[in-house]
């Protein structure tokens, strides 16, 4: 293919998008449409997943043990709290140091009074989970331990997120799905209404030898170029929505703001995977409605 027919399918392709236009249109909505709910999903998502992190680098779990232990024995214990498999890492906290955390609360009369025998707290170990999903059983297993007084249990916490996140990602599936089938059957319409508008060029086209490969390109490019404008519009529309709706979360929770993701780390990414989906979306809608009218008899498809 040399440059001149580049440039002529090219043109075509594009001129192709305002020969219907209502259709054209109609066909952008919907994708974009589809684009905002698949884009806010994953984000969704991604940040669901960044607060459960956030959780647990918090120290999800807090071990205390009982004030009696001594420090030897929690050394020990604190090795098989190691070996338990959903466990990735856990930090020893002696009793001086439990107290030294409450020093501004307690005030520093209070705080020197508890020093020494007086201290009525024992050591603690802030744990952390690989897999918040094993939150309870990993709880009871901690239980079970000799030395251990009590858990904090916040596994409302991590199981109310796992099935937020779980919902989230099952409930966007569907729409996607139900809105890709729309998107792929609008633009595979668009698609028809263009090669009927141009029949009789095309019929002629083929007359003379031109290829289905000639053909069909410059429909291509028009679905593609209305993925590719989709996917714009749609990652605008949710990179610009993004931060203030973070904002507004954030102001309801304050820890969102620190454990949520910055606009700055996902606008890219955003933008191009939108970009990328729209494009591949378009190609397939148009690629799927040239070959089903191009395999059939001319008459049948032209008219003639």
């Amino acid at each position: 293919m040399n440059l001149s027919s580049a440039r002529y399918l090219l043109k075509e392709g594009f001129k192709n998008i305002f020969t219907n236009h209502m259709m054209s249109l109609a066909s952008v909505a919907v994708l974009v449409s589809c684009l905002i709910i698949t884009g806010s999903a994953a984000l969704f998502s991604l940040n669901v997943k960044a607060l459960i992190e956030s959780v647990g680098d918090d120290s999800l779990i807090t071990v205390y043990l009982k004030p009696d232990y001594s420090d030897s024995d929690s050394v020990q214990l604190g090795t098989k709290l190691s070996e338990i498999p959903n466990i990735q890492s856990c930090q020893f906290h002696s009793r001086t140091e439990v107290l030294e955390s409450y020093r501004e609360t307690l005030g520093d009369s209070i705080f020197e009074a508890m020093q020494g025998e007086g201290n009525p707290f024992g050591n603690e170990y802030k744990v952390q989970l690989s897999d918040l999903s094993q939150y309870q059983s990993t709880v009871n297993s901690i239980m079970k331990m000799d030395g251990v007084d009590t858990v904090s249990d916040r596994s409302d916490v991590a199981q109310r997120l796992t099935n937020l996140n779980h919902l989230v990602t099952v409930v966007g599936m569907w729409l996607v799905l139900i809105l890709a089938v729309i998107t792929l059957f609008i633009i595979s319409n668009t698609i028809k209404m263009t090669m009927y508008t141009r029949r009789f060029e095309i019929s002629i086209m083929k007359s003379v030898g031109a290829t289905n490969a000639f053909i069909r390109i410059p429909f291509v490019i028009e679905s593609m170029t209305i993925g590719l404008f989709s996917g714009i519009l749609a990652s605008v529309a949710v990179i610009a929505l993004y931060e203030p709706v973070r904002g507004t979360l954030s102001d309801i929770i304050d820890m969102l703001r620190s454990a949520t993701i910055p606009l700055g780390n996902v606008w890219l990414p955003t933008l191009l995977c939108m970009s990328g989906i729209g494009i591949t979306v378009g190609l397939f809608g148009g690629f799927i409605a040239v070959n089903r009218h191009l395999n059939k008899e001319g008459g049948a498809v032209f008219g003639t």
